[in-house]
C-alpha cells in the first residue's frame, strides 16, 4: 500500500461527491467515504503491512485526506442546501404583479336599503328625518293617538307589554306627539323611520318585528289631495308610474278621513298566498290627521291641519323585487341578504 493509493481514494471521493445533487444522497456519501468501514477508513486497516517507519507518514497522510473530504463534503452540503432553500422560495414566491385577491366585506342590510330607498324619495318632496325611541309609553303609543284604554282600536295590533304602562312600539306614531310637541305651533314635514314591534304570528306577509316609515305634515290648508298627491309621487318614484296603485277607505282612530294604499302584487293580480288571492297588497294606511291627535300635539285644529301615514318599508321592498315571503329578512340566508345589498 503506497501514497498513491491516497491520492487515488482522494480523487474517487472527490469526484463522487461533486456528482451528488441531493441532501439525502450526500449523506449516503458520507458513509461511503468516510463512515468507520468506509473507503478512507478502510486503508488504515492495511496499514500493519507496512514497515514501522512507513507507518507514521503513512497514517498522517490518510488523516490528511481524510480531513480534506470532510472539508469538500461540508461545503458540498452548504451548497445543497442553499439550492434547496432557494427551490423552496421560489415555488412559494408571491408574484406582485398579480391582482389582489379583496376580502369578503359586510353590506347594508334589505331592511336598511329599503328604508334609505323610501327615505331618499320622500327627501327629495322636502321631507325631514325625525328619529324616536322605540320603547313607549303606554300614553304615547295609545292614549295620546285617540286610543283610550279599552278602546277597541287597541286590538288593531298586538303589542308587546314591558309592565302596564311601558311598551314596546306598536306603531312609530307616537313619534308623530313627541314631534308635535317639540315644534308646535310651527308647520312640520317629517318621516319617522324604526322599528316596530307586534305580537303577531309569523307569516309570509307578517313579521313580529319589522321595519316602518311614518310621514307627517301639518300647517294651514292641508288637504286629503296633499296627501294622495304625495303617496301618489311615492309610489311611482318607488315601483314607476306604471305599476297601479289604489286608495281603499279604511279606519284608524288617528286620522280622519282614513285610506289604506295597495300596490298590485308582485303575482300581477292573479293571486298567490303574498296578496292573498286579491291580486293586491296594502303597503301602508293613511288619512287626515284627527283633531283629537292635533291637540294632543300642541296645535290648534281649527287653524291648521295635516296628513300622516305610515307603512312597513320591508313590505314594500318585497313588491319591488318580487320577494314572496317577509321572513326571508330575519333568516340570516346569505344568499338572500347578498341581492339587495
Amino acid at each position: 500500500m503506497a501514497h498513491a493509493d491516497i491520492e487515488r481514494v482522494e480523487r474517487e471521493g472527490l469526484a463522487a461527491l461533486a456528482a451528488i445533487d441531493d441532501l439525502a444522497a450526500l449523506d449516503d456519501w458520507r458513509v461511503t467515504w468516510l463512515g468507520k468501514s468506509g473507503t478512507a477508513s478502510g486503508l488504515l486497516r492495511g496499514i500493519g503491512a507496512l514497515a514501522a517507519e512507513e507507518r507514521p507518514a503513512f497514517g498522517a497522510a490518510v488523516n490528511t485526506m481524510k480531513q480534506a473530504l470532510e472539508g469538500a463534503l461540508d461545503e458540498r452540503a452548504a451548497v445543497l442546501r442553499a439550492a434547496a432553500l432557494a427551490d423552496e422560495m421560489a415555488g412559494d414566491a408571491i408574484d406582485v404583479t398579480l391582482p389582489g385577491t379583496r376580502p369578503p366585506q359586510g353590506g347594508l342590510h334589505p331592511a336598511t336599503v329599503a328604508d334609505r330607498r323610501a327615505l331618499q324619495i320622500y327627501a327629495e318632496m322636502g321631507f325631514q328625518v325625525y328619529l324616536s325611541r322605540e320603547v313607549e309609553t303606554d300614553e304615547m303609543n295609545f292614549e295620546l293617538l285617540n286610543m283610550p284604554k279599552h278602546h277597541p282600536a287597541r286590538d288593531m295590533q298586538d303589542t308587546f307589554y314591558i309592565s302596564d304602562e311601558v311598551v314596546l312600539r306598536t306603531h312609530t306614531s307616537p313619534g308623530q306627539i313627541r314631534a308635535m310637541r317639540a315644534y308646535a305651533p310651527e308647520p312640520i314635514r317629517i318621516v319617522l323611520p324604526g322599528m316596530v314591534y307586534r305580537s303577531e304570528q309569523v307569516t309570509v306577509r307578517s313579521e313580529m318585528q319589522f321595519t316602518q316609515i311614518e310621514g307627517l305634515a301639518i300647517g294651514p290648508g292641508i288637504t286629503m289631495a296633499d296627501l294622495k298627491g304625495t303617496i301618489s309621487n311615492f309610489a311611482g318614484r318607488y315601483y314607476g308610474e306604471d305599476r297601479p296603485i289604489r286608495f281603499r277607505a279604511s279606519y284608524f282612530p288617528f286620522t280622519e278621513p282614513s285610506a289604506e294604499v295597495d300596490v298590485r302584487c308582485t303575482c300581477g293580480g292573479e293571486g298567490c298566498k303574498l296578496c292573498k288571492g286579491t291580486g293586491w297588497l296594502e303597503i301602508m294606511g293613511c288619512g287626515m290627521v284627527h283633531p283629537v291627535v292635533l291637540k294632543n300635539g300642541g296645535y290648534d285644529p281649527a287653524r291648521v291641519s295635516g296628513f300622516a301615514f305610515g307603512g312597513g318599508t320591508m313590505r314594500t321592498q318585497m313588491l319591488a323585487h318580487q320577494i314572496d315571503d317577509i321572513r326571508h329578512y330575519w333568516a340570516n340566508d346569505l344568499r338572500f341578504l347578498e341581492q339587495l345589498r
